[in-house]
């Protein structure tokens, strides 16, 4: 049976969601050194964990995408 897989542009678009999904995980992750108060530190550490499960659900559904590349798993340095 042959599993659907994504046009291309619905792979761009899901493509920048996970981009824009990842920095605001890693701004609320930044960020949660910066607050005192509490109850926002209590809601921020509640959407890193929401925002790390749903990066885990784009990223399944990523892997249907038509065109991939092998992720390296050491990359070179830019030294330009």
């Amino acid at each position: 049976m042959n599993t659907p897989t994504l046009a291309p542009h619905e792979s761009m678009e899901l493509h920048e969601a996970l981009n824009f999904k990842t920095l605001c995980l890693a701004k609320s992750k930044l960020m949660q050194g910066l607050v005192f108060d509490q109850e926002l530190k209590a809601l921020m550490q509640k959407d890193v964990i929401l925002s790390t499960q749903q990066i885990a659900e784009l990223q399944a559904i990523y892997a249907r995408a038509p065109f991939q590349a092998p992720v390296p798993n050491n990359p070179t340095p830019i030294t330009h």
